[in-house]
């Protein structure tokens, strides 16, 4: 399938660069069977059955975006630098792979210091990535990055605003428990205490797996054919115990439902071909696109997403194509907000 069929024209203001307050008044677009309807989140009981479950992903987002100074030996005294880097995965407990920028300034052995108690050697780059080893590890590395870091927002909100400590609350959803993402999984920003006593009451399960999300979320896709882009790759985990709840609730005839598109990665990556889940731990490269057949998810709530991204393929692959431009026509001409910070959408093929 070629790239040019996932295009769409989205017009600027549509790009929210601030989440609503509070996080359930964000609208909810359904698309229930052949069905639209326009809701919000604070009404997702109504569009839900007793029974059903959703699958909520509880990573928490570290702050991956470090501002350094490069210090190098020179005889003309022009060894610094200042470099942005962005922590990509964790390697062992002293060392990270990273975005670094601009990255034709850095070379194998460059020091860089990010802040005044931070230091970490580079290698030499490679399609604008280094290795970074620090000057300390484990606990001690994680809060010197949490002191020196910032929290790392998407592209299309960065270009146009600084982050600030609101985004340290805006950017994190309430189930974040385990560090480890440098992008939030954002369909989970919008739920809160009150929707989660809603949701209890009315019968619906919930259910917590973990996929640490990595800047290659963001990564555009460059091939005119989607089929030979290469996935990036992230990693997760399933216990025993949730995926035994997954399956409970599937056989008792409840719907599962991803909250986000990387709970639904990791669901499919872990599921059987029967359609039973296992436990799951290590690192998943699934690319869904239009002709994925799904095992586990019978829906997913998500937020609007980027024309020709790999996240708007994995949405038409559970529509298809021509639904997935119809639902997104509907958001634009009735001003749905885009992107991370953004409404949502509630999508039920099988209504």
């Amino acid at each position: 399938m070629r790239l040019s069929a996932f295009d769409f024209d989205l017009p600027e203001e549509l790009i929210a660069l601030r989440p609503v307050r509070p996080r359930r008044a964000a609208r909810l677009l359904v698309a229930r069977g052949p069905e639209t309807h326009d809701s919000q989140v604070e009404a997702l009981t109504h569009w839900l059955r007793p029974g059903d479950m959703l699958v909520f992903n509880d990573t928490r987002v570290i702050p991956a975006r470090l501002d350094g100074l490069r210090r190098r030996e020179t005889v003309d005294g022009s060894g610094e630098a200042r470099i942005e880097v962005t922590l990509l995965e964790r390697l062992s407990p002293d060392s990270w792979t990273a975005f670094a920028r601009p990255a034709k300034r850095i070379r194998a052995g460059d020091r860089i210091s990010f802040g005044k108690d931070l230091t970490a050697t580079a290698s030499a780059p490679e399609q604008g990535q280094v290795t970074l080893t620090f000057d300390r590890a484990g606990p001690d590395l994680d809060q010197a990055i949490g002191e020196a870091g910032a929290m790392p927002l998407p592209p299309y909100i960065a270009s146009r605003r600084a982050p600030d400590a609101q985004d340290d609350e805006d950017y994190q959803t309430i189930f974040a428990r385990r560090d480890g993402s440098v992008a939030a999984p954002t369909a989970a920003l919008h739920f809160d205490d009150v929707v989660l006593a809603k949701l209890a009451a009315a019968g619906v399960l919930t259910a917590h797996v973990t996929l640490h999300v990595g800047a290659g979320t963001f990564l555009p896709v460059k091939t005119e054919d989607v089929s030979d882009h290469v996935m990036h790759s992230e990693r997760g985990s399933i216990s025993a115990e949730v995926a035994a709840a997954i399956d409970a609730a599937r056989a008792a005839g409840g719907r599962v439902i991803p909250v986000g598109t990387t709970a639904l990665r990791l669901l499919e990556s872990a599921a059987r071909e029967d359609g039973t889940v296992e436990a799951f731990e290590g690192a998943t490269d699934l690319f869904i696109r239009p002709g994925h057949r799904f095992r586990v998810a019978d829906g997913l709530m998500t937020n609007f997403h980027l024309p020709r991204s790999t996240l708007m393929m994995l949405v038409a692959a559970l529509l298809g194509v021509e639904r997935t431009h119809a639902l997104y026509a509907h958001a634009i001409a009735r001003h749905y907000r885009f992107y991370s910070y953004g409404d949502a959408s509630l999508l039920l093929p099988n209504g």
